[in-house]
């Protein structure tokens, strides 16, 4: 199995579900409101840990309850957060709202996520991984090192450019692969056509893997969508985990892993390798 560090953000999510979103100055019910970890980069970790890879995630945590909250969470999907820094003042957090339709509005408060730095820890843990997987939640210096230090050691580097934002030609000369959505194909299209291998997710329609040997899809999966918030993020996980696979089977896996934590509320909702083998099981015996 890929072993994976995932560099990246960490939040504490607040997310409360209601039948339709408000309009500006209304007031609307809500059906219910959870606490839980949530953060591109820490969803991603704990995918990819799900997943059955040996996960370290780096990141930053201020000095709060909320610290130990997310940190218990992710040790306990068997993530490494042995190199997470503590800092002066708030975890980052999220007001994430989910209506009827499992559709989202997210609201993030960075907090300690800006002060996420690389250090020689870091870099040692960058180099004895198989992948590296990087988002835009942090500093972009704090990217570029992490970047730096797999290129080096010859870590792939594989980005999930959310949220979009202008990539340094640096940066772009030192990733492997992008995993992008439809949007975020369009918007970053330069970027897209320097990187070697691109994953593009395609919502109810699965998933395309572009690279040097060609181009390959992977159909989706219908399921009861819940709460769309982190499948995009399950699948980044997910892919990393499966890194060593073809591409076909690393995008069916993927792809399951992000259908399944839509049928769940809450960003952290990733499933295990276990839950994933029965699911693409099921699938099978239904065609």
């Amino acid at each position: 199995m890929t072993s994976v560090v995932v560099v990246g953000s960490v939040n504490l999510d607040a997310v409360t579900v209601c039948e339709r979103f408000p309009h500006p100055g209304e007031t609307v019910a809500g059906l219910s409101v959870a606490f839980g970890q949530g953060g591109k980069g820490a969803n991603q970790a704990r995918s990819a840990a799900r997943s059955g890879a040996p996960t370290a995630f780096i990141g930053a945590v201020g000095d709060d309850d909320a610290a130990e909250t997310v940190l218990n969470s992710l040790a306990g999907a068997e993530v490494d957060v042995s190199r997470v820094a503590r800092v002066s003042g708030s975890t980052g957090f999220a007001n994430v709202t989910v209506d009827g339709a499992g559709e989202n509005h997210i609201v993030v408060v960075p907090g300690a996520n800006a002060e996420v730095a690389v250090g020689e820890a870091s870099r040692r843990a960058i180099a004895e991984a198989d992948v590296l997987l990087l988002q835009l939640e942090i500093p972009l210096d704090a990217v570029l090192d992490a970047a730096r230090a797999a290129r080096e050691a010859g870590t792939v580097v594989l980005l999930n450019p959310s949220p979009v934002r202008a990539l340094p030609d640096e940066l772009v000369g030192l990733l492997d692969a992008v995993v992008v959505n439809r949007d975020e194909e369009k918007a970053l299209a330069d970027v897209v056509a320097r990187v070697p291998h691109v994953i593009t997710t395609l919502g109810g329609d699965g998933a395309r893997a572009t690279g040097p040997g060609g181009t390959v899809e992977a159909p989706g999966f219908a399921v009861d969508v819940v709460d769309t918030t982190g499948a995009g993020d399950a699948f980044a996980g997910a892919l990393a985990a499966h890194w060593d696979l073809p591409p076909a089977e690393r995008l069916r896996r993927a792809n399951a892993a992000g259908a399944l934590t839509a049928t769940a509320a809450g960003a952290a909702a990733a499933p295990t390798a276990a839950e994933v083998d029965a699911f693409l099981a099921a699938q099978e015996n239904t065609r």
